[in-house]
């Protein structure tokens, strides 16, 4: 079993989710004032995303892998 399916679709669902709520919640002032007024939740949700993909790609690439 390929590992890097699960952990990919795995970050990239929680990515996603927290994008999310980082882009619903850009313009709470309150909540961003202890990081500088800079939207953590949508900067790491970002980044989530990204490390989901680069394990994701290689994953669905990969032509020597058994069909499930």
């Amino acid at each position: 079993m390929d590992l890097r399916k699960p952990i990919g679709y795995f970050f990239l669902l929680l990515g996603l989710i927290l994008a999310g709520y980082g882009f619903f919640t850009k313009g709470d002032v309150e909540m961003y004032q202890s990081s500088l007024d800079i939207n953590i939740n949508l900067i790491w949700g970002g980044v989530l995303c990204l490390f989901g993909l680069l394990m994701l790609i290689p994953a669905l690439l990969d032509k020597n892998a058994p069909e499930k």
